[in-house]
């Protein structure tokens, strides 16, 4: 199982912001292990222009991001995730669509930045739920998922978000 690829779905209200780091980061830092999407319960239809600045800042491209709905991949037949997490209050509170193959999922509540003002108050809120998140991301990816059970993943993700 050592040539497996992880599907790993990041998950706000909004899918403008925190969704987007996370996925960037996944893709980024996963080196190929995991393939990380984002989404939202109420995609607001754009990408917060802070988070690509916060992401170019840090050498990450995201060229192709785009604000989505869960329910693009909350379809027969679409991707299986091993992994869902949360990264908002709100998406955590949804009752969220039923999941082919039962995914471990976790929350990893991250403060929004994206109403933060002024601006440069704005691009530090970002600089921070940036580097919390890349914190956690590089915490999971250096779990044995290959060996985790569905629980120990949970359980780990959980841990992850406490002590980060």
């Amino acid at each position: 199982m050592a040539n497996r690829t992880f599907n790993v779905l990041v998950l706000c209200t909004g899918n403008s912001a925190r969704s987007i780091l996370g996925e960037a980061l996944f893709n980024h830092l996963g080196g190929g292990r995991v393939r990380a999407y984002s989404a939202g319960s109420k995609p607001g239809g754009r990408v917060n222009p802070v988070a690509l600045e916060t992401l170019k800042q840090h050498g990450i491209a995201m060229t192709d991001a785009r604000s989505k709905s869960w329910d693009e991949f909350a379809v027969p037949g679409g991707l299986t995730f091993d992994f869902i997490l949360t990264v908002c209050d709100n998406a955590a509170n949804e009752a969220c669509p039923v999941w082919p193959g039962h995914p471990a999922t976790a929350h990893w509540g991250i403060p929004d930045p994206a109403h933060v003002e002024p601006i440069e108050a704005r691009r530090v809120a970002f600089e921070t739920a940036y580097q919390q998140l890349r914190r956690r991301v590089e915490a999971f990816l250096a779990l044995p998922l290959e060996t985790l059970s569905r629980e120990e993943a949970i359980a780990a993700a959980r841990r992850i978000h406490e002590e980060k």
